[in-house]
């Protein structure tokens, strides 16, 4: 009888902690190429999948038969694609209200079945501010797809069983991405709800006021009582702050289980929880002559604090790179050069000033979010293991 090689391989005690393994635990092996990934297998992960698609389907199901009541009794032959009643308004009025309960419903169950779920690192007051980040970006997600759907498809209908079919389609694609967004937030996800909330409602704000010419006044304007809808462009700043906090709080959390807490990491992370706050006043308190004053001074207080933060991220953060630090300094370099420009030279505008030191600090606070979560990514374990063959029969 034949006899085949079979090859074990041996992980040390470290790995198996940081892999959470168990005796007789199956773990499994990914080879791409020449690379080779380990990783636990998650015994639930079936279970899980299953919820995921009855959680969406089910609710899907419910709302397209109310969606073809609700045309049956209106006597609707042909349902449009877009437009006041059509398909699409259908799914925003739906999928916000029911997506935001399927999203809140497994987060929560999240939180409490996994004890090691990243969801965990969340504190229980920033989640009212992630569930309503999430529905705000499914509502402008939908809107979107409304107005594509309008310029792409014009004036076309289908019939009452074809738009139920459609319907249901997107309502279940709707509610499944929710429940995986709920299962799966992490750091990541929060950086990405931060950059589209801020980038999002700032683009919007400047293009309801295109007409009015806002940039021969400055960036400010957009959240004075002269703009076109100005509580889009303070609530906008108002809520990034709070979407910033939260992120800060899962960042510094997940950081304590691989950098020892110090004095340098709290003040670390409270002169970036600083930062928000003054980024949050800053649209409490737009700039209308009563508010003038204090809004310049909290908008300089930001540029001074996104300036000592560059200063001191050397010192205040551990494990910073050579590339960083370079990066960091020339940004820094920047806003110290256009604040000097501005309020001694009177080279720049406000308005260009503004819009600088907005993308230079901006930017800065993103690959600063990167460099924390590289950070708490925990310990990568390089190790050489040995390969032992063991020969066994050969079974045709």
């Amino acid at each position: 009888m034949k006899q085949k090689k079979k090859y074990q391989l041996e992980l040390p005690p470290d790995v198996v902690t940081s892999l959470h393994l168990e005796h007789d635990a199956a773990v499994e092996l990914t080879v791409k190429g020449e690379a080779a990934t380990i990783r636990a297998i998650d015994p639930n992960k079936d279970k899980i999948q299953r919820q995921l698609e009855l959680w969406a389907g089910i609710p899907a199901v419910i709302a397209t038969i109310v969606f073809w009541a609700v045309a049956t009794f209106r006597n609707v032959k042909q349902v449009p694609i877009s437009g006041e009643y059509s398909i699409a308004s259908w799914l925003i009025i739906a999928n916000i209200f029911v997506g935001t309960i399927i999203f809140t419903t497994f987060f929560v169950k999240s939180r409490r079945a996994n004890s090691s779920a990243a969801s965990n690192r969340i504190y229980w007051r920033n989640f009212p501010v992630i569930v309503m980040a999430f529905l705000l970006i499914l509502g402008l997600a939908l809107l979107g797809i409304s107005w594509l759907m309008g310029q792409v498809f014009v004036g076309v209908s289908f019939d009452l069983v074809t738009s139920s079919f459609i319907f249901l389609i997107f309502a279940f694609v709707i509610n499944y991405a929710m429940a995986l967004a709920a299962i799966n937030i992490d750091s990541s996800m929060l950086t990405t709800l931060f950059t589209v909330t801020i980038v999002s409602g700032v683009i919007i704000s400047m293009i309801d006021n295109g007409r009015d010419r806002w940039w021969q006044h400055n960036l400010s304007f957009l959240g004075t009582d002269l703009a076109k809808n100005s509580w889009q462009f303070n609530f906008t700043l108002v809520f990034s702050a709070l979407i910033m906090v939260a992120l800060i709080d899962y960042l510094f959390v997940s950081l304590q289980e691989t950098v020892p807490r110090t004095w340098k990491i709290n003040l670390l992370r409270a002169l970036l929880t600083a930062t928000a706050i003054d980024l949050g006043a800053v649209g409490v308190f737009p700039n209308n002559a009563n508010f003038h004053v204090l809004h310049d001074r909290l908008a300089f207080l930001l540029v001074d604090l996104m300036i000592i933060l560059i200063v001191g991220i050397r010192w205040l953060l551990p494990q910073v790179s050579k590339e960083f630090l370079l990066a960091s300094y020339i940004l820094g370099a920047s806003l110290v050069a256009c604040e000097i420009a501005f309020q001694f030279v009177g080279y720049l505008s406000l308005t260009a000033f503004e819009i600088i030191s907005f993308v230079v600090a901006f930017g800065w606070v993103i690959l600063l979010f990167q460099k924390i979560r590289n950070l708490t990514d925990g310990v990568q374990f390089v190790v050489k293991v040995p390969i032992k063959v063991k020969r066994v029969p050969y079974e045709k």
